[in-house]
């Protein structure tokens, strides 16, 4: 069963906003989902409450820390929100249940600061998951972009250093906020009315759901 980390240790850079999404995504692609939420606002676990009855099921996986994780059972699908500062032995006890890492950040100075020491505690976990036979999957997702600026330019610039792969450039909308308020997702709408939003997922779709090998 993939579990998908949305992890990032700066504050305030999209991390419940995208792992509601996925969660949503995957929902609709008919899989049985679980959003866990270890992070003391539980915004994803506020966002749960607020879903409607009519649109697919993402079930709670309540969670109070990394401590004793344990990949929940009745599921295909489980998406774990996590919360700033995470590092050190709390983040290697969430990759240890880990499949894929997404990491959201924005197109700032002190993101990209952030994010890059995080980047390096990622690729170490990768080679020891390697080692193991254990392939630990990391990539990008750009959060509140807004195209044309110098900005983006230098988030790209920064991306570039990085050897992981940029899955998404999300533009600055307030879709998001607004679906959000109500439990809802891209997805859980007419398409006509987020088409560019969904046009931007086509990617990170494609990597967080591989078609199957031959």
């Amino acid at each position: 069963m993939p579990v998908i980390l949305v992890a990032n240790p700066k504050g305030g850079v999209g991390k419940s906003t995208l792992a509601s999404n996925i969660a949503g995504y995957l929902s609709h692609r008919g899989h049985t989902v679980m959003l866990g939420d270890i992070d003391r606002q539980q915004s994803s676990a506020r966002w749960l409450a607020q879903r409607p009855a009519s649109v697919p099921l993402v079930q709670g996986w309540a969670l109070q820390s990394t401590d004793a994780l344990r990949t929940p059972k009745g599921v295909t699908h489980a998406v774990l929100d996590t919360p700033a500062g995470l590092h050190g032995k709390k983040l290697a006890q969430a990759l240890k249940v880990a499949d894929r890492v997404v990491v959201p950040l924005q197109p700032s100075l002190f993101d990209i600061q952030a994010t890059y020491d995080f980047v390096q505690e990622l690729q170490d976990a990768r080679q020891d998951r390697g080692t193991n036979g254990h392939r630990l999957l990391v990539g990008l997702v750009a959060m509140r972009v807004r195209e044309g600026t110098l900005s983006q330019q230098q988030l790209q610039q920064f991306i570039a250093q990085l050897g992981l792969p940029l899955l998404a450039q999300l533009r600055d909308t307030q879709n998001y906020v607004q679906l959000a308020a109500r439990g809802l997702t891209l997805w859980d709408i007419a398409p006509g009315r987020v088409a560019r939003d969904l046009e931007q997922w086509h990617e990170l779709c494609a990597w967080l759901e591989p078609p199957p090998l031959n």
